[in-house]
């Protein structure tokens, strides 16, 4: 398990077997079944989770719909953010999709490792930075491009979630009515079939 964490700090920074020894040693393992929250609305997000294997959902309440704005696999970063880091409750929920294994860094303990390996506290300004820029990215993404546009980019890029996301969330994530997505999923299966060169 420890080789997925290693392989995601490396595209980050070099870090010293010491300091890696450290953060492994200051996180916890945590399996959980599916659909647990891990935070919910008005709660004060305390961990940082990174997922060794499974699926998890960020989302938000809007009325009685769920608006979900981050979907998280395997190798990839998930949280509260800014409850995490400002101390404020939480707007969100964080809830397991698969039964899910988490490296979880509660924030108290990573305070006191930033103070003691300064090479940990620049890969916290990074990540940071990082999970930023994938935010612009993904909020210019759901603006520039149109609902079938929106579709296919994701599912190219993401195809094992399909098998593995219900439809709904995937819908929610991508800011697309549900009918329009089973739509487009039935079309693109369709061109499978077919000599079609696009979706209409």
């Amino acid at each position: 398990m420890v080789a997925i964490l290693q392989k995601y700090i490396d595209q980050f920074i070099d870090l010293p077997a010491e300091e890696l020894e450290a953060l492994i040693n200051s996180i916890e393992v945590r399996s959980v079944d599916k659909k647990v929250r891990l935070t919910d609305v008005n709660e004060t997000e305390k961990y940082l989770y990174f997922v060794i294997k499974g699926l998890a959902r960020k989302f938000f309440l809007k009325g009685k719909e769920e608006i979900i704005t981050q979907i998280a696999r395997e190798g990839e970063l998930i949280s509260s953010s800014v409850s995490y880091f400002s101390g404020m409750p939480s707007g969100y929920v964080i809830e397991t999709i698969e039964p899910t294994t988490f490296y979880s860094l509660h924030h108290d303990r990573a305070e006191q490792l930033y103070l003691r390996y300064p090479k940990l506290e620049r890969l916290s300004r990074l990540v940071i930075t990082e999970l930023f820029l994938q935010k612009e990215k993904w909020e210019l993404e759901r603006i520039r491009f149109s609902t079938k546009e929106r579709f296919l980019r994701f599912m190219t890029e993401n195809p094992e979630l399909f098998q593995r996301v219900p439809q709904k969330y995937l819908a929610s994530y991508l800011n697309i009515k549900p009918e329009t997505f089973s739509r487009l999923k039935h079309l693109l299966r369709a061109k499978k079939n077919s000599d079609a060169p696009y979706l209409k």
